[in-house]
């Protein structure tokens, strides 16, 4: 790929920041050891590294070390969340669940199946043109056997913020636990996570560290833990919640790009902030609408339709000059309309060309916008 294309859909994945790079290179060659091996030194320095990185990481949304195990991302996080707390609601004939229709099919997939096979009622609630569930609205749902609520941070195609925190405030008093999928919030909307959460789904790779590592927050009710149960087995790691051999090298490299990010996140709002205004002036020059609350999101996602364009034609006009996405990477073969667009209740046009910019400072810092927003504008035809 020529060095000249601007990447453009860090909603997808970041580029690991070459000080992250660093830190895990010298947890794979240098102090390799097993956490788990208790007999020598090697041992004891991973454990006593990734006793540090849990503690930073559980800080960082308000939780207890203790209450923060390690995954693969977020994607593990939202299936344990979800699959290990349905044998709870089963044994207390609670079984049923509130959720978005906008949700990653990370969780609405885990959802779909308590539902088809093991006889859970779920309520996909849809956002309207906002594309923002209103907590009023969840709290209209609830009844005395709904085990949990489930809803995303901020919208993967959208960039569209849930009122996560206020939710969580009035759910705090209720049996009904409240779980978050922060995959695309966690780090960029810092003060909605320290709210009582139950539980929050974290992927590593959305803020510079490398793929394939994340967490699951499991926070406490006073005394009592969110009834869990395993849906994998063989070595009781993590709490018994994610058995396996700790990825150490992906631990140290998420701890040290959370903390380059929280170090910078101010500088980072700014830009981000700085840089959608730059697009959003040079698409002037085009027809288009923004698709989502535009009161409610994260600075550096914006979601576009543009009139009379095929948005996968558009791709590949743009391929040599910038990298983007019609939505999630999860779903990218697939050309059918955006299924968070349709629940928007935006029209088919418009929701199967949405297009998806994502932007992360400053490795966008020298990006034009201006070219791209006129080669869109010589695609759209004249009007009348």
């Amino acid at each position: 790929m020529s060095a000249v294309v601007a990447y453009l859909d860090v909603a997808a994945t970041t580029r690991v920041d070459p000080r992250v790079a660093e830190v895990v290179l010298h947890w794979m060659t240098e102090d390799f050891g097993n956490a788990g091996s208790r007999t020598h030194e090697y041992g004891a320095r991973a454990k006593k590294a990734v006793q540090q990185a849990r503690s930073f990481l559980a800080d960082t949304v308000n939780a207890k070390t203790e209450e923060m195990i390690f995954t693969s991302g977020a994607t593990e996080s939202n299936n344990i969340a979800l699959l290990g707390l349905a044998p709870y609601g089963e044994k207390t004939s609670r079984k049923h669940i509130i959720t978005s229709a906008i949700e990653h099919k990370a969780v609405i997939e885990p959802l779909l199946h308590l539902q088809e096979t093991r006889g859970f009622e779920v309520d996909f609630l849809q956002p309207g043109s906002s594309g923002r569930i209103s907590v009023e609205a969840i709290l209209e749902r609830l009844r005395p056997d709904t085990l949990a609520v489930s809803l995303m941070h901020v919208n993967n195609e959208t960039g569209v913020i849930q009122p996560v925190a206020e939710l969580a405030e009035k759910l705090r008093t209720t049996p009904t636990y409240l779980h978050v999928d922060a995959a695309q919030g966690y780090g960029k909307v810092p003060g909605d996570l320290t709210a009582p959460i139950d539980l929050i789904s974290i992927s590593g790779h959305k803020i510079g560290a490398p793929k394939g590592i994340g967490a699951l927050v499991t926070r406490r009710r006073g005394w009592d833990k969110v009834p869990l149960e395993p849906i994998m087995f063989g070595g009781g790691q993590e709490r018994k919640l994610r058995p396996g051999t700790l990825p150490v090298p992906l631990i140290m490299g998420f701890y040290e790009a959370t903390k380059i990010f929280h170090e910078s996140r101010e500088n980072w709002e700014r830009e981000a902030r700085a840089m959608r205004e730059r697009i959003l002036e040079a698409l002037g020059k085009t027809r288009f609408r923004l698709n989502g609350d535009q009161t409610h999101t994260v600075p550096h996602i914006l979601n576009v339709t543009f009139d009379q364009l095929n948005a996968e034609a558009l791709i590949v006009r743009l391929k040599d000059q910038v990298a983007i996405a019609t939505g999630s990477a999860c779903t990218s073969a697939s050309y059918t309309p955006s299924h968070v667009l349709k629940a928007m209740g935006l029209p088919d046009d418009v929701a199967a060309n949405g297009l998806r910019f994502s932007w992360f400072p400053p490795q966008t810092r020298d990006f034009d916008p201006l070219p791209i927003a006129e080669t869109i504008a010589h695609m759209q035809p004249q009007e009348n």
